[in-house]
C-alpha cells in the first residue's frame, strides 16, 4: 500500500512536503478549510516548488466555498507549477461550512462541481451557471497561466457514503475518506462505485484510487494503546468526530452512552450548545490541531479503536493488509505531535 501525509495549510508546510518526499512518501495533502486553517493553493505553490516527485493533493474542495472557474484556476495554476502531480478532492464541505455555521453542500452540487472541474482543467468548456443565466465558459489563457495538458487527478469525498460514492462512479474518480478503517464499509463503497460507474461512461484512462485518512501511534514494548502519548496522536481525529456530533444532534443521538455524555461534556467545556446560533465559533477553533491535556478524558478508547491506528507494527500491519484487500489503495495519516517522527514511522512500517 502505498503511503502519504495531510497537514493543515500553512506556510512552512514545503519543509514538511520535502521531508516526505525525501522518505519516499507518495502523496502530500492539505486541507481546504478556510476559517481555521491557512489557503490549501498557497500552502501547495510553495510545496510545488521545493519538491520534484511527491503528488500533490487538495484534501478537499466544495462548492459551497469556492467557484468552478476559480478553484479551476488554481489547481491548473498548480499544474503548471508541478505538471502531473497534482490531486484534487472534491466534497459537500462538512467542516468547511459547519466552521462558517452553515450546512454542507448537496451530492448534485457535489457531482457539479466536480464535472465542471474536471472539464475545465483538461482545457474543455463547461456550463456556467449564475441564477438563470447559463454560459459556457473555457479557459481563455494557456500556455504558461495554466496547464491544462497534464491530467489531474480528482477523488470524491466519501462522506455522503453510497451517494458520495456514486457521483465518483459517474464522474471516474477515485474516493477519499476520514477515519473509515471499516474493511466491509469499503467494500459497500467500492461496489456503489462501480454500480454507478457502469451507468455513465467516463475518460478510461481516468483515476479511481481509494485514500483514508487517519492517525498512527505504534506501540513501543508493553505501552498502554490508552494511554496519554496514543491519546495525544490520535486526539485530533476523535474529537473532530466529537465536534461534529456536538454540531448535529441527529448524529449524536445515534451514538453509544459513553460517546454521547462525551459530546455533553466538550459542549459545557466549550460554554455553548448543540442548538447555539453561534456554536461553530465555539466548537471550531484549532479543529483537527493537537488536543490540550485537559481534554485527553474524552479521546475515548472507542473512538480511537474506530478512527485511528494503535497497536503494535504486526497488529498494524494486519489492520493494514485489511484495508489493502477492501481496495484502499494509499494510507494518509495526518501527523500532529512530531510530524518528521510520526511519517518516518509510517515509511518505516510499510518498507
Amino acid at each position: 500500500m502505498r503511503t502519504g501525509v495531510i497537514v493543515a495549510a500553512h506556510p512552512g508546510a514545503e519543509d514538511l512536503a520535502v521531508r516526505a518526499e525525501e522518505m519516499g512518501l507518495h502523496s502530500f495533502w492539505v486541507y481546504d478549510t478556510p476559517m481555521v486553517h491557512g489557503d490549501p493553493f498557497v500552502a501547495l505553490s510553495l510545496c510545488a516548488k521545493a519538491t520534484s516527485r511527491i503528488r500533490l493533493g487538495i484534501g478537499v474542495t466544495s462548492p459551497a466555498l469556492r467557484s468552478a472557474p476559480a478553484a479551476a484556476s488554481g489547481l491548473a495554476s498548480l499544474n503548471a507549477l508541478a505538471p502531473g502531480r497534482i490531486i484534487c478532492g472534491v466534497g459537500t464541505g462538512n467542516t468547511a461550512r459547519r466552521s462558517l455555521g452553515m450546512r454542507p453542500s448537496t451530492a448534485a452540487r457535489l457531482e457539479n462541481l466536480t464535472a465542471a472541474l474536471q472539464d475545465l482543467c483538461a482545457g474543455r468548456s463547461t456550463e456556467y451557471r449564475e441564477g438563470d443565466r447559463v454560459r459556457d465558459i473555457r479557459f481563455l489563457h494557456t500556455g504558461a497561466h495554466v496547464n491544462t495538458a497534464d491530467p489531474i487527478e480528482f477523488v470524491v469525498a466519501a462522506l455522503l457514503g453510497p451517494k458520495a460514492a456514486a457521483v465518483a462512479g459517474r464522474r471516474g474518480t477515485g474516493l477519499i475518506s476520514v477515519g473509515l478503517l471499516d474493511p466491509t464499509a469499503w467494500h459497500a463503497l467500492h461496489d456503489a462505485r462501480r454500480h454507478a460507474a457502469q451507468t455513465t461512461p467516463h475518460d478510461p484512462d481516468s483515476h479511481t484510487d481509494s485514500y483514508v485518512v487517519t492517525s498512527l501511534h505504534v506501540l513501543d514494548e508493553d505501552e498502554d494503546p490508552h494511554g496519554d502519548p496514543a491519546r495525544d496522536a490520535t486526539g485530533h481525529l476523535v474529537m473532530s468526530l466529537l465536534t461534529f456530533a456536538a454540531d448535529t444532534p441527529a448524529f449524536a443521538e445515534q451514538l453509544g452512552p459513553e460517546e454521547g455524555e462525551a459530546v455533553r461534556r466538550l459542549l459545557d467545556r466549550r460554554g455553548t450548545t448543540s442548538t447555539a446560533p453561534d456554536r461553530h465559533t465555539k466548537l471550531y477553533p484549532n479543529y483537527l490541531g493537537r488536543i490540550a491535556p485537559q481534554d485527553r478524558d474524552l479521546v475515548l478508547p472507542s473512538l480511537m479503536n474506530t478512527l485511528a491506528l494503535v497497536g503494535t507494527r504486526d497488529d498494524l500491519l494486519v489492520r493494514i493488509t485489511a484495508l489493502e484487500q477492501a481496495g484502499i489503495d494509499e494510507l494518509l495519516i495526518q501527523p500532529v505531535i512530531d510530524p518528521p517522527t510520526e511519517m518516518a514511522q509510517l515509511a518505516k512500517l510499510l518498507t
